[in-house]
């Protein structure tokens, strides 16, 4: 990247949607393939679960610092530049994931990571944006689907190279190679500009985007409870086996993904407000029936509604900000990508001292309020 974009191409076609999917499944991909190595890496440099705890926060630091930055590039460089960067910060630190030893390296290199994801998961979702309303239909429901299906593929696939009996680290450059024959497929047709609007680098973000934020950090909260505590209720408040408490994660991860590949056609056919309406008061049940209906295969029905749900709010909300005029969409999307994303870094944290204070079931609650605040607030917001 050795000079700004001057120039804007042609308005994006078909070509420009087949890479933002692309692009959505290696935000995925990339992401994911490093949760089979987090217990390796936690028996290689001795760490306890506290420590542990607060090397991801790393992760999740790096990735917050680099969303805003990543906006701000993008404009400057272009969509294309700054996601290939991202897809190379990935590629860089996996290897030092699959191999690091010691805390200090294990701290560095997930800022590192973290900074690649952000920047990644800022820039497709910026260049969704700008897409989806290029092409004058609703196609970001599809392209976050794209994102579900990379972290499941790369979840399961290193998962499975390692049950092969692949090193780590012999895993890793498998997807590795994955990762950049995508990011060769996609890059030609990323966009080589990052806004159809100019305005300042950084800005607080207010308004209708601030609003769209707080919805995103909602839903992402829901999302966060579902990955960190649902198989500990499972296990101690439903008796189920631990082998098994992981399934009310998998119920939420498959209906979730499915609610998103069948998304755009469901907003065209319900419109964005009733999805949102909808959305969070089914979202809003699922949680409540999973926390107070007897029986852990209620349970799994529960978190599966909260995954149906809670799919196409966020695409839709990602939809309002491309359709918004009180901020450019270079500052707006990682505006709320980086609130959306303190959501699912904060909320497990917020979920354990409620829990703490009271029961895993109040926190449960709490969250199937707010998501019910979502569904109210989809009447409100002009979508």
């Amino acid at each position: 990247m050795t000079a700004a974009v001057t120039q804007k191409p042609v308005v994006p076609g078909r070509l420009e949607q087949m890479s933002t999917r692309m692009a959505f499944f290696i935000a995925g991909f990339g992401v994911a393939a490093w949760a089979p190595l987090v217990p390796y890496a936690k028996a290689r440099a001795g760490l306890d679960e506290a420590t542990l705890g607060l090397l991801l926060l790393c992760l999740g630091a790096g990735s917050i610092l680099a969303m805003p930055i990543a906006g701000m590039l993008a404009t400057r460089y272009g969509c294309r530049n700054v996601t290939i960067a991202g897809t190379l910060l990935i590629c860089l630190a996996l290897p030092l994931l699959a191999t690091a030893s010691t805390v200090a390296l294990l701290i560095a290199t997930l800022f590192v990571f973290g900074a690649g994801l952000g920047v990644v998961d800022s820039t497709v979702n910026l260049q969704a944006v700008i897409v989806e309303r290029a092409s004058g239909r609703n196609m970001m429901s599809g392209f976050h689907g794209l994102f579900s299906v990379g972290g499941i593929a790369g979840a399961a696939g290193v998962s499975a190279l390692l049950a092969l009996g692949l090193t780590p680290l012999w895993a890793i450059a498998v997807v590795i190679v994955l990762l950049l024959a995508a990011l060769a497929k996609a890059a030609p047709h990323l966009l080589p500009y990052g806004s159809e609007s100019s305005g300042p680098a950084f800005a607080i973000p207010h308004g209708v985007v601030l609003f769209i934020g707080v919805l995103c950090f909602i839903v992402f909260l829901a999302e966060g409870a579902m990955l960190d505590w649902s198989a500990v209720f499972l296990s101690a408040e439903k008796h189920i086996g631990e082998a098994y408490a992981g399934l009310g994660y998998a119920a939420f991860a498959v209906t979730m993904t499915a609610g998103r590949l069948l998304g755009d056609t469901l907003v065209r056919r319900l419109g964005p407000t009733r999805v949102i309406v909808l959305g969070g008061a089914l979202a809003a049940l699922g949680l409540a029936l999973a926390t107070l209906a007897p029986g852990w295969q209620v349970a799994l029905l529960g978190y599966a509604l909260v995954g149906a749900g809670c799919s196409n709010i966020v695409p839709v909300l990602y939809s309002a900000v491309g359709k918004q005029t009180v901020m450019p969409e270079h500052i707006a999307v990682p505006a709320i990508t980086t609130l959306g994303y303190a959501g699912i870094l904060a909320g497990p944290a917020a979920i354990g001292f409620v829990a703490h204070a009271s029961s895993l079931s109040v926190a449960f609650l709490m969250i199937a309020a707010l998501l019910l605040v979502v569904a109210i607030s989809g009447r409100i917001l002009r979508v």
